[in-house]
């Protein structure tokens, strides 16, 4: 027999929701950035991209550190840019790579909301 007294009741174990949650659209787009990220070499690739001293790296840099060919690096650059995290400019046949402004803040932001 249970006890009634040591059951709580279900308004109590919980806090209430005080900020607005997510909204599916929101969800969906930010679970599309998160996808793109989740994958080792893409961060890897933000990480030594930010961590330049320009904060833009060229394809051509980032092949030997990460000893993959050149159009590996560009097929996981590509997503990186198609989702937003990434902004790329041509400078003759070379592609360099930034992280774009805001873009890693605007991820982490509805997960911590408060």
């Amino acid at each position: 027999m249970t006890n009634a007294a040591t059951l709580a009741p279900a308004a109590a174990c919980c806090g209430s929701i005080t900020a607005e949650p997510i909204s599916p659209e929101a969800a969906d787009d930010l679970a599309r950035r998160l996808k793109a990220l989740a994958d080792p070499t893409r961060l890897r690739l933000v990480s030594m991209i930010a961590a330049t001293s320009t904060q833009e790296a060229c394809v051509c840099d980032l092949t030997e550190p990460l000893e993959l060919s050149q159009p590996t690096i560009s097929h996981h650059l590509r997503l990186l840019v198609e989702a937003g995290i990434l902004s790329r400019t041509k400078r003759g046949t070379w592609s360099y790579y930034a992280v774009v402004p805001g873009a890693l803040e605007a991820i982490a932001s509805p997960l911590l909301a408060a």
